[in-house]
């Protein structure tokens, strides 16, 4: 796989985009804590949420969202994003369904999030699909394996409750695990658990893997690491703490959870599309990722963006956002 480290030091961005980026910037630094612990309240005020139910429209395409309880206890629940069809359509079309695990570094950001409830209404809208975007447990209050164990379960309710909660068009046997970033890593773990938990799921048939930049690591330092440590959005000392506060104590960047390049994976593991970033310091592990696809004969799909920073995606003024569009909605549709 040709290396597509940049030739130019800085991403070329919209002066709008770096605003939103310093903007990023600062509120992780008021919110997370030297001791790895985060002022949950501060966040939630610096976040800009979008409450649901609401119907966005996205191209002309209304996408309507509500939110679904699956566990109160935990605090873990889905939105739920369906493209508004026509009702002569609805009796012949059927729609893939999207199970998306969103990024954050295990430890912030969820479903609500303007900007992955906005990703979220574009993935609906283009492909078209049923989208699902899950909320999880966070790190430090909640660390290795919660946030596995909450996506797990999220996934076996959705199998159970199927066309109780999911409207009529959902082709359950169309169904992707899709993450960016940390959920990208959940995605990887959640269909390694899946497959080897097939008396689990009766109506769910997992066609594909949807992998934007996800988030692996282990002690080595790669050399995209260390080029880009300062890179925009995240940086190795970001990394570096979202480990730290994820993993279980006592452990280090080469745990299982994050080094997966040991790992048997299971038989049948679905197809994969692999999202890559030319400013992502993650970009070396990413391609190792996909090394270990294939070695155990499972069809990867690499898409470069030379200029593309980590969660480039969730700026739709971005061309690659568009362009990610496409190509995830003719991957799905292959």
């Amino acid at each position: 796989m040709a290396d597509i480290g940049p030739t130019k030091k800085h991403p070329k961005l919209p002066c709008s985009t770096k605003l939103l980026i310093s903007a990023s910037s600062l509120a992780t630094s008021i919110c997370f804590r030297s001791d790895g612990t985060v002022n949950r309240r501060l966040l939630r005020l610096l976040c800009q949420r979008v409450s649901a139910p609401i119907t966005t429209v996205v191209d002309g395409t209304p996408v309507s969202s509500s939110d679904v309880q699956v566990e109160a206890s935990r605090d873990v629940w889905f939105r739920l994003f369906v493209p508004v069809v026509d009702k002569d359509e609805e009796e012949q079309q059927s729609l893939p369904l999207i199970v998306y695990f969103h990024g954050g570094g295990f430890i912030s950001l969820s479903p609500d999030f303007k900007y992955f409830h906005n990703l979220c209404c574009r993935f609906a809208a283009t492909v078209p699909a049923v989208v699902a975007s899950v909320n999880y447990r966070l790190a430090p209050e909640h660390r290795y394996p919660c946030a596995y164990d909450d996506c797990f379960d999220a996934l076996k309710f959705i199998d159970a409750k199927n066309y109780a909660v999911f409207p009529p068009i959902t082709d359950f046997t169309r169904c992707f695990l899709a993450g960016d970033s940390a959920g990208g890593n959940i995605a990887h773990h959640i269909t390694v658990r899946a497959l080897n938990s097939v008396t689990d799921f009766e109506r769910l048939n997992l066609a594909g893997q949807l992998s934007l930049q996800p988030f692996f690591g282990g002690e080595e330092r790669t050399e995209s690491e260390l080029r880009l440590r300062k890179a925009p959005v995240l940086t190795l000392e970001d990394t570096d703490r979202m480990w730290r506060t994820f993993l279980p104590d006592g452990t280090n960047r080469d745990h299982a959870a994050a080094h997966v390049f040991e790992e048997e994976l299971p038989e049948k593991f679905p197809r994969t599309l692999l999202i890559v970033g030319g400013f992502d310091l993650l970009q070396d592990w990413q391609r190792k990722y996909c090394e270990r696809l294939r070695k155990f004969g499972v069809e990867v799909k690499v898409v470069e963006y030379p200029n593309g920073i980590h969660g480039f995606y969730s700026f739709a003024e971005l061309p690659e956002s568009a362009m990610l569009l496409k190509e995830i909605k003719d991957f799905m549709q292959t």
